[in-house]
């Protein structure tokens, strides 16, 4: 039985390559885009390893703390069940930081980069 090939469908979209385009090399070698990164690291390395302190706390107490996650607060809401609510809470409270982050400080630079770029290839 014969193998049916065909060429994968195609956007019309022309892939870009990580190299070999030198708009991409001047773009990446320009200051705006190092202080792009530096504005994404400034937040993100943080943030990352302060959730991953906070919810490793989690999982440690839960384990190692049983009396403690066990102490009753109000009726039957103990310790362990606000400790668990909390990291959703701290999970939306990341999102909407890092929006915020991300709009005033690293969003700028991106679209004067992105217009860098459209100016380079015509567009």
């Amino acid at each position: 039985m014969a193998e049916d090939v065909r060429p994968a469908p195609t956007t019309g979209a022309v892939p870009h390559q990580r190299s070999g385009h030198a708009v991409y090399e001047q773009l990446h070698a320009s200051g705006d885009f190092q202080e792009m990164r530096k504005g994404y690291r400034a937040f993100a390395i943080p943030a990352t390893i302060a959730f991953l302190v906070w919810y490793l706390l989690f999982v440690v107490m839960s384990n190692w703390a049983t009396g403690f996650m066990n102490t009753k607060l109000i009726g039957n809401i103990n310790v362990a069940l606000v400790f668990g609510l909390l990291q959703f809470a701290s999970t939306f409270l990341i999102a909407w930081l890092y929006a915020r982050h991300m709009n005033r400080h690293v969003d700028p630079v991106a679209r004067r980069l992105e217009q860098r770029y459209n100016e380079e290839v015509g567009r």
